[in-house]
């Protein structure tokens, strides 16, 4: 006999949902932290959070696009770089599930005592970004269309062609906390990665 919570739900039925994808969820994320696989995390145009205690890029350039969704069109402004190393990286996002209400997905890597995650042509969709930046050789106002420093717009990006970019040879984040709606590269690294899917709001902030 199925057991039936308060509310109906019919937790066997359930978890017959989502032990599927969580395992699936999981199988990829091992192969991420054996640098098996080219990534992207995002859920049908969602925001996530995303934090970091530290980012050292090279090959650094910001553009303005917009991203298309279930949800719309929405303006984002795209960093991207040639290769990364972050410390301490913590990614999350919430999804309503019906009457069962929210569930969290977290996912933290390269933690301390850890060797850090590495990424190379990392992209990283953002609408919302704190952080202290230190650049070099930076080179802000160029044409979208005549960045050289970093991974450019050739991602089937929608951005305006001539508009506003910036550029430089380096980039280091500390204290990084940024809420995003895309995140691709074309190959990251997890190491000691951890996933962890609870009911209920559970962040990154």
């Amino acid at each position: 006999m199925e057991s039936v919570a308060r509310g109906g739900t019919r937790w066997k039925r359930f978890a017959v949902v989502m032990v599927p994808s969580v395992a699936a969820s999981a199988a990829i994320g091992v192969a991420l932290s054996q640098g098996a696989l080219a990534a992207s995390f995002s859920v049908s145009g969602q925001q996530f959070k995303m934090t970091a205690n530290r980012l050292d890029g090279t090959g650094y350039v910001q553009y303005n696009a917009v991203d298309s969704g279930e949800s719309g069109n929405h303006a984002v402004s795209v960093i991207g770089l040639e290769d990364a190393v972050i410390t301490d990286l913590c990614q999350s996002v919430v999804v309503p599930i019906g009457v069962f209400g929210d569930v969290s997905l977290k996912l933290s890597a390269g933690r301390p005592g850890d060797p850090e995650v590495v990424a190379n042509k990392l992209y990283i969709d953002t609408d919302e970004l704190q952080a202290n930046a230190t650049f070099r050789e930076i080179d802000m106002g160029v044409s979208v269309d005549d960045t050289t420093k970093g991974p450019g717009p050739s991602r089937g990006d929608r951005y305006e062609p001539g508009s506003f970019a910036q550029q430089a040879d380096s980039v280091v984040f500390t204290d990084l906390r940024q809420r995003a709606r895309a995140t691709s590269a074309g190959t990251f690294k997890l190491s000691g990665m951890a996933m962890k899917v609870q009911r209920g709001k559970h962040e990154c902030f």
